[in-house]
């Protein structure tokens, strides 16, 4: 998303900010509070950046010796955010659209479910958890990953999503990661070997390399879609794993999925089964 991104918007400047009524003080957070609208209204797109599952617009302002400001953009689950004409069909509901100069291209922020947010800010460190998270995911070396997992003591799937740990993996890259080093999603932190713990860093770096791979090349210019097709077990209940062909299972704790093979990724207390 960054890469087309960068390629589409970095540079222009915007003509005009559109903030939905509805779900637009949920999701639409003025840190500044000098008006969200105002403030982007006439500002360049000087960068675009990623940070753990945060898209980053630096914004330089359009008054002279007015502070640079940042809008930083945090999807969660059911956030996309969709670039296209302004005519296009709307990828769901929107609840701010950045309209731009030149050309006729919109940038649009739409939630389903008003779960994610996208703050104003001069200062990042003013967002919730921001300055929580850890490096990202594919930055840390194997030294750093061993040292950073050592003070963690709960089941691995838990450790992997926390963002202060390592930023940017969520559940359904964590239930891959998981699958790929053969590890069970409730295995204690405890209970692994050094050996075990470079598999598990060795996924991880496997997984979300090719998933950006893939999903540059199935999502291509339309970033608002979510391509999920090549996920080995996650969202695959039932389905045979593509290992050794046991039936996927799944899990519901701690409100959300866990999908994992029995056979691939023995051992674990599962709770309440």
């Amino acid at each position: 998303m960054r890469e087309v991104l960068v390629r589409r918007l970095q540079g222009r400047r915007v003509a005009r900010v559109d903030v939905a009524p509805k779900g637009g003080p949920i999701v639409i957070r003025d840190l500044t509070t000098l008006g969200f609208a105002s403030q982007v209204e006439g500002s360049t797109i000087t960068s675009i950046q990623r940070r753990g599952k945060f898209l980053l617009f630096g914004l330089q302002a359009h008054e002279a010796g007015a502070p640079d400001l940042h809008l930083a953009v945090n999807p969660k689950l059911t956030g996309r955010l969709q670039l296209c004409p302004p005519d296009a069909k709307k990828a769901g509901p929107v609840h701010l659209t950045l309209s731009f100069d030149a050309t006729p291209l919109e940038l649009r922020y739409v939630d389903s479910k008003t779960m994610g947010q996208v703050y104003l800010t001069r200062d990042l460190g003013l967002i919730p958890t921001y300055s929580e998270m850890g490096p990202d995911a594919l930055d840390v070396s194997l030294a750093q990953f061993r040292e950073r997992l050592r003070p963690y003591r709960g089941e691995m799937k838990g450790v992997l999503i926390r963002a202060a740990f390592v930023a940017g993996i969520g559940n359904a890259y964590a239930d891959e990661i998981l699958w790929e080093a053969r590890l069970h999603p409730y295995r204690k932190r405890t209970s692994l070997h050094p050996e075990e713990v470079e598999r598990l860093y060795q996924a991880m770096r496997t997984v979300l390399l090719s998933a950006t791979e893939i999903v540059r090349r199935e999502m291509g210019e339309e970033i608002h879609l979510k391509p999920r097709d090549f996920f080995s077990v996650h969202l695959r209940d039932g389905k045979p794993c593509p290992r050794c062909g046991t039936s996927v299972s799944s899990v519901n704790a701690n409100l959300r999925i866990t999908n994992f093979c029995r056979t691939c990724q023995p051992g674990g207390l599962i709770r309440g089964m």
